[in-house]
């Protein structure tokens, strides 16, 4: 996936959609932006843009609010605040229609990067927050604490986002964050963002394909090995060799490699793969080698295990010794010294 490092922000506007009004009211002005809101604002696009479940996407053929507003304010033909508005009403339209969309604060911005100029909207859910609540009696001052139900929060993951980019033939034309989209999944809460108010298409890109495909093996691991840690454990050793070695994973090499003796085993495994179309795995690299820097193990309800990948080779630091009845013993070996944290 292409990485997007250097964000300069243009100008932003905030909307705010509650599904309790019955009319949106919509926001005339542009965000100063300040030194404090410019770094929140630049926190948040960096954070979604560097996150793996991020997908290319096409604007379908079929016209949208959202895909035309976006073209015109790209192309200079309106401003950020009759986008800002537009994109609001649009999206205020299909909450309307499924009230269980919570009411959320709509940031529209204006951005330019090393891929050029960019429209990006960022959905804040509304979230319940506490404040102190100072009150002046006849004894004294009393304070308690009360319950906020909307605020735009440092910490907490934009749930959606859109990253639009001028329209041109043969380049994608938006980067995607929705990490509740299912794919060929028809539930109108699940995929309402992507398929209807941006009307687009995601692009499975070689990240998209190498992440699902360690997703994959390990959801069929635990639920076809899940009494053995042996074998499991050599499964998940081999799937980092394979993807570490190879360019392209073939899903059928692989059901070989995982299980030579056993014919009816390798043809549920494959059919498997085909339900995640992974028959084909292009490796990414770059994103494999984030994946891998640290292994971390859930040894059981009780143990978890934070290692990276270079400890878990080494045989003086770490050993997976097979007791020969589907159990293993972990050793860590040679410790001089630790801290608890």
């Amino acid at each position: 996936m292409e990485k997007i490092r250097d964000i300069s922000i243009i100008e932003a506007v905030v909307q705010v959609l509650n599904n309790d009004q019955k009319e949106p009211v919509l926001n005339n002005y542009k965000l100063d932006l300040n030194e404090e809101r410019y770094k929140f604002i630049l926190s948040h696009l960096e954070k979604v843009l560097k996150d793996e479940y991020l997908k290319y996407g096409k604007f379908k053929q079929k016209a949208t609010d959202v895909k035309t507003i976006s073209q015109e304010y790209l192309n200079g033909r309106v401003d950020i605040i009759k986008a800002s508005q537009t994109i609001a009403k649009s999206l205020l339209g299909f909450m309307r229609d499924n009230p269980n969309i919570p009411s959320c604060d709509l940031l529209i911005v204006s951005l330019v990067s090393e891929v050029g100029p960019m429209l990006a909207i960022l959905r804040f859910d509304f979230m319940k927050q506490f404040i102190h609540k100072i009150d002046v009696y006849e004894n004294g001052i009393g304070v308690d604490i009360t319950s906020v139900k909307d605020g735009l929060s440092a910490t907490k993951k934009v749930p959606k986002a859109a990253f639009i980019k001028p329209i041109r033939k043969g380049d994608y034309e938006l980067l995607v964050f929705d990490k509740s989209y299912v794919k060929d999944n028809d539930e109108y809460m699940s995929n309402y963002f992507v398929d209807k108010f941006l009307g687009c298409q995601l692009i499975e890109s070689d990240r998209d394909k190498t992440r699902d495909f360690i997703t994959a093996v390990e959801v069929w691991t635990r639920s076809n090995i899940n009494e053995d840690a042996a074998r499991s454990e050599k499964i998940r050793t081999l799937t980092r060799k394979e993807l570490t070695e190879k360019d392209i994973i073939d899903a059928y090499e692989f059901a070989e490699l995982i299980n030579p003796y056993d014919v009816e085993v390798r043809k549920k495994f494959i059919g498997y793969m085909q339900q995640w179309e992974l028959d084909k795995i292009p490796v990414d690299k770059e994103y494999l080698d984030k994946k891998l820097s640290k292994l971390k193990l859930k040894i059981s309800s009780d143990i978890e295990l934070s290692i990276t990948e270079d400890a878990y080779k080494d045989i003086n630091q770490f050993e997976i010794q097979d007791n020969g009845d589907g159990s293993i013993h972990m050793l860590i070996k040679n410790v001089a010294n630790y801290v608890e944290k």
